[in-house]
């Protein structure tokens, strides 16, 4: 049997504002999701302008290839500047840019969430 154009049953329609609401969140969600990156944004913007070293001590055990691939591909993203001073030793400060001012001021309560979260599950099991 033969199925004709009248005959096949089309998928239900989504919305294209539902869809198309998710798709600018793809690169972001690509970066944010990757090691280290949301703590860099609260570490560096609690620190103020940071040094390497500074970055460096409030991550316990991150390997500096990761922690520098992670301040890279911030400073690509705009989210963090990075301002290297021609001094001897060679000195380089990162600090959030507006975007990543406005980008923490977003982590918050995402932050406080997480935290209350942590704290809920820790009551409960100690119970």
């Amino acid at each position: 049997m033969t199925e004709t154009p009248d005959s096949v049953t089309e998928a239900p329609e989504t919305p294209n504002s539902e869809v198309d609401c998710l798709c600018p969140l793809g690169g972001v969600m690509d970066l944010l999701s990757r090691r280290y990156a949301m703590q860099l944004v609260c570490v560096v913007g609690a620190i103020g302008p940071a040094r390497y070293g500074d970055v460096e001590a409030a991550f316990d055990g991150v390997s500096s290839s990761t922690l520098s691939a992670r301040l890279d591909e911030l400073v690509e993203a705009g989210i963090l500047a990075r301002e290297q001073y021609a001094e001897i030793p060679p000195r380089v400060e990162y600090e959030l840019t507006d975007t990543g001012e406005e980008l923490r001021d977003h982590l918050s309560p995402l932050i406080r969430w997480a935290e209350e979260l942590d704290e809920g599950t820790i009551s409960r099991t100690q119970e």
